[in-house]
This record gives structure tokens, C-alpha cells and sequence, in this order.
């Protein structure tokens, strides 16, 4: 799948925004945490997204039935789903002036009734976009950090409706940063998650 950089300017990739607040000083202290133990951008991003993957539980997975949607709430509070994580790591590369998109799946939710939209990265190095899935892993879900070839957490199977979108975003789509934005707990926010984008 070829992506697309929906925003020609890629210095848009690398701006702060409501949801990707990298100059917040709880970002930038766990930036500089994780820049002081590596000798590159490259080997930065790794330890980024593994932070996020690892560090930051899933909120279905762990239980949590907060909210976050905000990159300095995701890593101050340790807890977001899919979406907020990888305004986390957004957060978290930019802060390193690495470019960094968002980007988005269609998949069939766990239980196999309806769909769901799902959030993760995509990266830019050697003149391309990787995308990266910090969602978190779990019995099922390997993902990993690659620049050669995806290992993201899911691949969307089109016979079951599900897609993988193809566009790179600069900023969060707004049918999904409202419903995060609006959502009291995580009960309602699994009910009002956009279903396509």
C-alpha cells in the first residue's frame, strides 16, 4: 500500500498541537529520559515506541476506564487506548524533531460485532513513512518497531470489511479526537469511536 502525505509541508509532522502537546514539560522530561541513552534518531524512536508500547497499558487490556486523549495525560496518567497512545508517541518523536503522522485502520471489533476505527504512526526515515503500532501487545498482538517492512499489531482482512487507510495525518482526525475529547469513561467512548473515517 503506497501512503499518503495528505499535508505537503512536512514541518506540519512535526508541530504541536491540543492532542500532540510535545512541549509539555511532562514530554519533554521523558524525551530527554529516553534521548540521554541512545546514540541516534533512529535507535530514539525505537526506545520511544517501545516505551509507549510497553510502558503505557492498553486501557482495555489493563482494565482502566479513564480517558486520555492528550500526549502529556497519556504519559503522565500511564493509560490510553490505541488513539492516545500514538499521540504519545507523536508526541514523543516530534519532541525529537523526527516527522511523525498519524494514520489509521478499519477493523472488526474483538468481539466480531461491528467495526472500529484503530490509531497508530507512521515515521519518517530515508525518505519515507514506516508505520508503527504502539497499541501494546498482548497474547495475539506482536508488534514491533521496523523501518523494514510493517509489524504492526493487526493487518486488516478486507473480506471482513476491515481496511487499512492509506492517508498520513498531521493532526488527529477530528471524528476521532471528538469522540475521545467527549467520552466520560471508556465504556461510552467504546460506543461513540467512529466506526469509518
Amino acid at each position: 500500500m503506497e501512503l499518503i502525505q495528505r499535508t505537503p509541508d512536512l514541518s506540519a509532522y512535526l508541530a504541536a498541537d491540543e492532542a500532540i502537546d510535545h512541549h509539555h514539560p511532562v514530554v519533554r522530561r521523558t524525551a530527554l529520559r529516553l534521548a540521554a541513552d541512545v546514540t541516534d534518531s533512529y535507535a530514539y524512536a525505537q526506545a520511544a515506541y517501545e516505551f509507549v508500547r510497553d510502558t503505557v497499558p492498553h486501557s482495555q487490556d489493563s482494565g482502566d476506564l479513564r480517558v486520555t486523549w492528550r500526549a502529556s495525560d497519556v504519559l503522565a496518567l500511564g493509560t490510553g487506548i490505541c488513539h492516545a497512545k500514538a499521540h504519545a508517541l507523536a508526541a514523543l518523536l516530534r519532541a525529537e524533531d523526527i516527522p511523525t503522522a498519524l494514520c489509521y485502520q478499519r477493523l472488526r471489533h474483538d468481539d466480531g460485532q461491528g467495526h472500529v476505527v484503530h490509531g497508530l504512526v507512521a515515521v519518517r526515515f530515508h525518505g519515507a513513512w514506516h508505520r508503527q503500532d504502539p497499541r501494546g501487545n498482548k497474547p495475539g498482538v506482536a508488534a514491533r518497531f521496523s523501518l523494514d517492512g510493517e509489524h504492526l499489531a493487526w493487518v486488516p482482512d478486507p473480506e471482513r470489511g476491515e481496511v487499512d487507510h492509506p492517508d498520513l495525518y498531521a493532526a488527529p482526525h477530528p471524528a476521532v479526537l471528538g469522540a475521545l475529547k467527549a467520552a466520560p469513561d471508556r465504556p461510552h467512548l467504546w460506543a461513540t469511536l467512529p466506526t469509518a473515517l
